[in-house]
This record gives C-alpha cells, structure tokens and sequence, in this order.
C-alpha cells in the first residue's frame, strides 16, 4: 500500500467504499454535477431490518490499494459507477467494451457495478438493464438517486452473504490464510498443519468477519469478533494483523461512542440497528463503560451458535480512555513493518481526530508528531502538499494554531518547489494566507495600533517577504505594493535602519508601475484585503487648527438686547439643544472660519527613517462642508524629531466643518491617515464653525507714515500710524479712501475717535467728520471705492499754563488709522457714540498728542 487517505476517520471501517469515475470523455462539470448527486445518497436502511448501510465514496482510488482489501476490509472497492457521454449507437459497443475494461482494473474485489449513459436514444435504451442506466441528457435524469439506492441494496445483500459464509464456516482446519500483498512470499513453505498456522489462520479469519460485521451493521457483533481475534492472534505474536484487529476494536468503540462521527463531516450519523441501546449518543462522556453484549441477540443475526460461550466471556466495549492505548499498541505494532508506514500513518490521524474530540491535545500531538516522522515511500510533490496539509488541519484542530501554521507554510513553499515544472503561485499564495491566524498576523493595520505586539516579529516580516515574491510571481504588483506596505507600516519599529532602505526602495520599484491606493483588494475565496495607510510615514503628535489672521477674523455682532440685558434661560431645566455633549465640548473650536478664506491646519510631525522624506500631496480630509484643499510638498530630514508643518484649504460653503485626517503620497502609496487611527496623537479639537463670506476693506490716507509707534493695540485691532503736525489754531484735512478688495458689498460704516495722550489743552471739536455723501453709496459693491474727509482743527488753552512758549514749541498731533495692506473686518452693528477720553495723563517734553481714529464696517447675513 503506498498511498494513504489523509481523511480517514474511525468510522470510516464501517463504510463500503465505491469508486465512482468517468469512461470517456466527459466534461468536468457534468461529472462532478452527477457525483455530488450521488455523493447525497451516503446511507441507507436496510429492508427488514433495523441495520444502517454506509457508502463512501471516491472519484479516484489507487488500485495497489485496494490489494490490501482483506487487511480491512474498508480498504476494498466493492462498488463501481461509471460515468459516459455516448450520442450514436455506433459508439455504443465501444463504451459498452470501456465500462468492462474498467471494472478488470477492480473486477477481483467488486460486488456490483453500474453505467450510467447520457445522451443516448434508440432502441438500445429500451432494452431493460440491471447494470446500466440511460439518460436523454445531465438535466433529464430524476432517477439517479433511486438507482443509487437499489445499486446499494445489491452490494447488501452480497456483503451479507459473504458474512454468513466466513461467519458459518465450519471448515475446521482448511480456513484459508489470509495474507497482506508484502507478505505471501514470506509464507512459502510453511507448514500449514502446525497449531501455530491454524491459530494465525483462525485468527486473522475472526478479524475479517469481525470488519464485515462492522459493514453489515452489526456492530456488537463485530466487537465481539474483533476481541476474539485479538487474543487468537496476541497467542501466536502476529504483530500485523493483531494491531489490525485492535485498530478495528478502536473504531467500533468510536462508532458507539461517538455517533455523530469524528471526521467533521456534516449530519450526525444514527445508529439505528438492535445492536446499539437508544441512549448510544449520550454515551460520549471519559470512563464510560458499556454494558456486557448480550449472545441471544448475536446467534439471531447469523453468527454460529456453537461460539455462544465464548460470546458471553467477551469483552465491554472499550472506555474512550481504553481507546487511545489501543490505539497506541496498534501504532507500535505497526511500526514493527517497513510496508506498513502508510497503515501507521492513518492509524496514528484516527487517533488524533478522537483525542481532537475529547478535548486531550497534548497527546494528540504525540500521534502526530509520530505521524510526521513515519518514512514512506518516495513521494511525489503533490502528495508531500497534502500530507502537509492535512498536518496542518489536524494540529488546528486540536488547538496548536502556530504549529498548524508552520506545515500549512511548508505545503506553501512545496507548491514551488524548483522540482516542480509549473509552480503553482497561486496555491502559494492561498496557502500562505491561511497561516497568517497562526503567527499572530492580520492583514487589518487597524490591528496593529491596538496594545502592544504579538506574535514573533522577525518570524511575521519573512512570511510578509513571501507572501509579496509569491504575488509578484502571480503576476499581481496591486498585491505586491499591499502585502509591501503593511510590513512597512506594521514592521518598522523592528526593522533594521538597511531593512528599511530596502524595503522603501522595493516598494518604490513597485509603485513605479502600480502606484499604491486607497481601494480595498478583493481575493478569491471572499477574503478582501484592506488598504493600509501609511501613518508613521512621516508620524504626526499633534493637530491644532489655527485661527483666521487678526485682519480676516470675524467677530459676533453684539446682542440686540443690550450687554445689561441676560440671555439666560430662566428655567433651572434647560432642553437638550441648548447643551453641547462632553465629546463636542471637547472637540469644538470657539473660533470661526471664512467662507473663501484661506485656512490653516498646523501638524507637529517627524521622519522615524534613517534617511530623508519626501512627502507629496500632503492635503487635509475634511467632512461636513465643501472644503478645497490645498496640498503640500514636505522633505523632511533623517530622524528629524518634532517638526511643524502648516496644511492650508479653502472652505467653499458655510456649515460646520471637520477635519478628519490628512492625505499623503509617500514611495508612490497614497494614503489616507484619519486621526481617529493616529496613537498617540494630542489635539486641541477638529471641528470649527465656517460662516458665509464677508467683505473686505483696503483703506489709505493722504498723510505720510508717522516715525513715531502707538501703543499697542488690542488683539481685535490692525492699526498703522500717520502723523501731521500743527500750530494752535491751525487746521488739515486728512482724505481717508476706503476700497472694497473682497466678493462682498459693503453694508455698514462707523467712525469714532478717541484721544490717547494729551496734557488736558485740547477743547472744542478737535476732530470732525460728515459720513453723509459716502454712506450715499453703501452699499460699496465689490471693487468700488468711497472716500470721507476728516478736518483736524487745532485749539489750545494758554491759561495756568507755565512754560507756554516751550509747550508751544513742542506740541504736536498725531492720527492713527488703519492699515492700507491688511483690511479690518468686523460683523457688528454700527456704533453711534463717538466719545473723546481725555484721561489726565503727563508727557514729557517733546511728546505728541495721539488720537485713535476707529473705522468699523460690517455686513448682514442670516444664520
């Protein structure tokens, strides 16, 4: 035997195997269409009894196997199905001559066979047939089940006579041996009349019916067989076939023990005959010791009266305890032949998927760890990918996911192995994808931000390194550029300083042809591969949205109400709208921004490479509000540490804006980094108020600049000095132009004056203004301009003055206005009180008086 079934299960000895395989050419398609049909009908009631009859089935088996039929007896194909397309009669003959030669390949084992042709019409198909059925075509075909289930009663009743025949034997001394394939040359020249050879014979005979009993199911019938057996074949030391019949004894305590089965396959299966009590299914607990098999019951179903006696010495069932260290002599006895690896190795799965079940994984592991060492035959690539597959499952399910991880990577790398002519790539890939659960990987980023690392670095970083070759090679950059941007996101605080430059120059190779995106990748098999922003290239500490300069800088109109007036709610209550939940509190900006204006973002940012980086298209992600934004082109240096960079944008309509992230386009990967995502990030709030556009103001004077600085104005104030000089009694006119630079017309004016310094000399109206002719043209549309004068007359009071020539000598007057570059905006309502302080304060000699003059304009909007 050199091929071994990597799915075998326990209850695998109570099934008839049937090989169902297409003669001719069929498609691929409408084989497999008619094989899952017949695949349903897995089981079935025997007539007139209370026995269950199971099939499994195979679309390939190898026939070599199939010589170890008498060893067990599940082994042996005791079914064939063929499958053809046959459309003329010409052609029939030769299909006809094909399901024959088919059946020689398995003819000394098989009970029945069947041919099922499609396509066929004529006289042909109305000739009644046992062995084959006809079908116009692969959708006319209801019958194939029904067919199946007589084709499954015929191997019943031929399996049930061959029982009674080896059950009922009463040749004495010519039962026959039965041998293994390795194992008939060593029996030449033996002699057959020793007690020695008998005991073999009788023993190996018991084991065989014992295995067909289990088919038949009659399961306490093949208990009692199999214990037979194994004291018969213990007495004469034949190793091979006593671990056969303990391994038999294991599956049919199993069978009782675990009805729903062990293989994980889907629908428990029912024991239904009179062998098993009811309660058989809730028998699955460890200890469980069964009841002794009753002989009145086993002489009923055809076994031979005269072994009553030693029915009634028989053995309990095994205890689930029991089985796995019958399971362990059974393995060890195997392990005593060369030939028998394959027999040892699925003995040793069997186990395995038991142990899986009773929860006991560290002595599952034992079994496979012997399972991996067991020395087969040359294998080709195909069956090492299965074998290490099938490892890899088992080891999942008994709990060791890294291990489990470790031959499905195994598998991975023997799908392209430099003996194979065309790698599979793609099995690669798909299997390398499978073992990323085992070693902590995920390929969600979002899972790497959370606490600290887990899993082995360097072990994660060479599976990343494989899984970007093995896209590559599938011919997928997408895939390359992906799989290479996580490991740079995920892995760069383990990566070595030439690691990194190796890993950014390779995926900048990859970018060149396939720039990185934002789009989540679809793989076969519904696995979807989320995009991997790069938020440590460069990592960004703090976000601080910056209030508009102190010349565009709106500011609220004053209440209607006046200030002595509360706005206050007088109720102790006040509704839910009035108030601000703790998480907007804490994110709302008290400042506002501009509709059209220009507005700031500053980020504290530094490179962590070891080299300089570029960032291009740096920009903000804003919602709420149409925002334009203006990208940014960064170079930062190596290991810069805190850096600040400023991102600006234009909100294009009013509303509350805010800032959610910022783009970048790093090595050719675009990225979108949301703060949300960002660890570690500090920020004074994202979400600031945007109201309509206001207008702007550019105003000018006829007097030069003055040498001379005001004090400092107030933070709502943008202020620029002119200055003349007068005699008592002089007077100037001072021409103050005012021009309309922004989108929006001007509505409202106010000018007021306000004397700063003086030594109390002043009197009189020492400033005066008419608004009247330039208030005729507000609004000032866009673009306009409108003018006003304001008359500077100079009076001064000579009495209880001392010094007076030298006070004359240096007295002067100083106008302040507004800037000519950088227009006040203002959203109040005009003032109408233009009161002159004149606060008693002394100036030395050679100061100047100085007066403030205050234009203030506004316009109206709705909010």
């Amino acid at each position: 035997m050199s091929v071994p079934d990597y799915m075998q299960c326990a209850e695998d000895h109570q099934t008839l195997l049937v090989v169902v395989q297409p003669v001719g050419i069929v498609s691929e398609e409408n084989f497999f269409r008619i094989y899952k049909r017949i695949c349903s009908v897995s089981q079935i009631s025997v007539r007139d009894s209370q026995r269950v009859l199971y099939i499994r089935y195979r679309h390939h088996y190898p026939p070599e196997n199939n010589e170890w039929g008498d060893f067990q007896t599940h082994r042996k194909v005791v079914g064939l199905i063929t499958i053809t397309d046959c459309f003329s009669a010409k052609d029939w003959p030769q299909t006809f001559e094909k399901f024959h030669v088919q059946k020689e390949i398995y003819g000394s084992t098989l009970y029945d066979s069947r041919l099922f042709v499609f396509g066929l019409q004529g006289e042909i198909v109305e000739q009644p047939r046992t062995d084959v059925a006809f079908y116009p075509n692969y959708e006319d075909c209801q019958t194939v089940e029904k067919r199946i289930e007589d084709f499954i009663e015929s191997l019943f009743i031929v399996l049930e006579s061959k029982r009674l025949d080896r059950a009922t034997d009463k040749s004495g001394d010519k039962i026959p041996l039965l041998c293994v394939p390795f194992e008939k040359k060593d029996f030449v020249g033996l002699d057959t009349d020793s007690r020695h050879y008998k005991k073999r014979c009788q023993g190996r005979m018991r084991k065989h019916v014992g295995d067909l009993c289990l088919q038949a199911g009659m399961l306490q019938d093949s208990l009692v067989h199999y214990h037979m057996s194994v004291e018969l074949l213990r007495s004469v030391n034949d190793f091979l076939w006593l671990g056969a019949a303990l391994e038999g004894l294991c599956s049919a305590s199993v069978i009782y023990h675990y009805p729903g089965g062990t293989g994980g396959k889907s629908g428990a299966r029912r024991f239904q005959g009179s062998a098993l009590p009811a309660e058989a299914a809730n028998r699955h607990r460890p200890g469980a010791q069964e009841v002794l098999i009753d002989p009145g019951a086993l002489t009923t179903n055809g076994i031979n009266p005269d072994t009553s006696t030693e029915i009634g010495r028989a053995k309990n069932c095994l205890s689930p305890e029991d089985i796995i260290d019958k399971y362990k002599e059974a393995i060890s006895y195997y392990s005593k032949y060369k030939n028998a690896g394959v027999i040892e190795l699925e003995a040793c799965i069997k186990a395995v998927r038991v142990l899986a079940i009773q929860k006991r994984s560290m002595e599952a592991s034992e079994f496979l760890q012997n399972a991996v060492y067991i020395n087969l035959r040359q294998l080709s690539e195909e069956e090492k990918i299965q074998r290490y597959s099938v490892l890899s499952e088992l080891y999942e399910l008994i709990g060791f996911h890294r291990k489990s991880a470790f031959f499905k990577r195994v598998a991975a790398m023997q799908c392209v192995a430099p003996s194979i002519a065309e790698p599979g790539w793609r099995a690669c890939y798909k299997l390398l994808l499978e073992t990323l659960p085992g070693y902590s990987l995920s390929l969600d980023p979002k899972d790497f931000s959370r606490g600290t690392h887990r899993g082995w670095a360097a072990v994660q970083m060479r599976l990343l390194h494989e899984l970007v070759y093995a896209s590559r090679r599938m011919g997928n950059p997408a895939l390359s550029v992906r799989h290479l941007s996580f490991l740079l996101q995920t892995m760069l605080d383990f990566l070595s300083d030439q690691e990194k430059k190796d890993v950014t120059q390779s995926l900048e190779n990859y970018t060149s042809k396939c720039p990185g995106t934002m789009e989540p990748i679809a793989l076969p098999g519904g696995l979807t591969l989320p995009p991997v922003p790069f938020t440590k290239l460069p990592i960004v500490r703090h976000v601080k949205l910056l209030n508009l300069p102190a010349s565009l800088r709106p500011h609220k109109m004053k209440s209607l109400l006046g200030q002595n007036v509360s706005t206050k709610s007088p109720f102790i209550y006040s509704p839910i709208i009035a108030h601000n939940r703790g998480e907007e509190r804490n994110k709302k900006i008290d400042f506002q921004w501009v509709q059209g204006d220009v507005c700031e973002v500053q980020l504290m940012v530094y490179n962590p490479m070891p080299f300089e980086l570029r960032v291009e298209n740096m920009g903000l992600l804003t919602s709420g509000v149409e925002f334009e934004s203006l990208p940014a082109a960064l170079s930062l240096p190596a290991e810069s540490g805190l850096y600040p960079v400023t991102l600006v944008g234009v909100p294009q309509t009013t509303g509350t804006i805010t800032v959610n992230g910022y783009h970048t386009t790093v090595f050719g990967v675009f990225s979108d980094c949301l703060l949300d995502n960002l660890p570690g990030i500090k920020t004074s709030g994202s979400t600031v108020e945007v109201i309509p556009a206001l207008p702007r103001l550019q105003i000018s004077t006829s007097l030069p600049r003055s040498a001379h600085s005001l004090q400092p104005s107030s933070g709502d104030e943008i202020s620029t000095n002119v200055s003349v000089q007068l005699y008592n009694g002089e007077s100037q006119q001072l021409i103050i132009k005012l021009e309309n630079i922004g989108m929006e017309p001007l509505e409202k004016l106010e000018v007021t004056s306000k004397v700063l310094t003086t030594k109390e000399k002043l009197y009189g109206d020492f400033l005066s203004w008419k608004l009247e002719e330039t208030l005729a043209q507000f609004p000032l549309q866009p673009g306009k301009v409108a003018t006003f004068t304001i008359n500077i007359k100079v009076k001064l009071d000579f009495s209880c003055q001392e010094n007076l020539l030298q006070d004359l000598s240096d007295d002067g007057i100083s106008v302040s206005g507004f800037p000519l570059s950088s227009p006040f905006r203002q959203v109040v309502r005009p003032r109408v009180e233009g009161k002159p302080v004149n606060p008693p304060e002394s100036n030395k000699a050679g100061d100047y008086s100085h007066v403030k003059v205050s234009v203030k304009y506004s316009c109206f909007f709705l909010s």
